[in-house]
This record gives C-alpha cells, structure tokens and sequence, in this order.
C-alpha cells in the first residue's frame, strides 16, 4: 500500500553536495527535510543576491548588526515569519521565537513550521549570528 503525499513528497538537491555512497550522485533531500532546508536558505538571504529574483529574501542579515535586545528579538520573529509567508508555499508557519545568546553574540531562533501536506508538525532551530 502506497502513500499518496509520499508519492509527491516535496524533493531539493542538498546543497552540502555530499555524493551518494553508491551511485556518486548528488544527495537529494526529500520531505519536510527538503522544506526545512529551504526556510533556512530564504531567511540567510538578502534582498538582492539573488540574480533575477531580488525580492526574494529578508532584512534579517542587516538587523544582526543592530544592538541586542528584545525589540531587535521580535524584529526578526517577523521578518522570519513574513519571509516564511511570502516566499516558501510548502510551509505553514505555527510559530517563530527568537531569544538572543549573548554568550556567542548572536540569536537562538526555533521556528515552528507544518508541511503543507503532512498532518506532523517540525522544529527547525538555527542559530543566527553576524557574518562579515
């Protein structure tokens, strides 16, 4: 017996470009991995890196350099949550918190998302930090 979501599972190349062990193929990610992977790529991304498409991305990258506070917190709570919106069809967004580590100077963000058709719920943490 098959499952029909399974069938159309959600699918992207892994960019680690990790080859698979037996056919020396690029690893593919499938599934709510393949998704997860994509809300991470889209909130790293500024607005105009990417060529032909510059209104994809966040200010997320840019706030980092602001001073570490709540308000700066809930800053990118939004900009992640309205980039996960706009950008990425394949998640629903149930939650995005964002707490800052001030030990490693930088941001703890849990972003709590579902696929669009699974039932499950996934967690995705990522750790945001200034890159120069």
């Amino acid at each position: 017996m098959t499952d029909i979501s399974r069938k159309n599972d959600y699918k992207d190349l892994d960019l680690d470009f990790l080859a698979h062990p037996i056919t020396k193929d690029v690893v593919r990610k499938t599934g709510p991995d393949a998704v997860a992977r994509a809300i991470r790529n889209i909130i790293l991304t500024n607005f105009y890196d990417r060529p032909f498409q510059s209104y994809i991305g966040t200010n997320v990258q840019k706030i980092l350099f602001d001073n570490m506070t709540p308000t700066t917190a809930r800053l990118l709570e939004q900009f992640i949550t309205d980039a996960i919106n706009n950008f990425e069809p394949r998640a629903t967004v149930i939650g995005v918190k964002v707490t800052t580590n001030i030990d490693y100077n930088g941001y703890d963000a849990k972003i709590v998302f579902s696929v669009n058709n699974r039932p499950e719920s996934y967690v995705l943490t990522t750790f945001l930090e200034r890159i120069r």
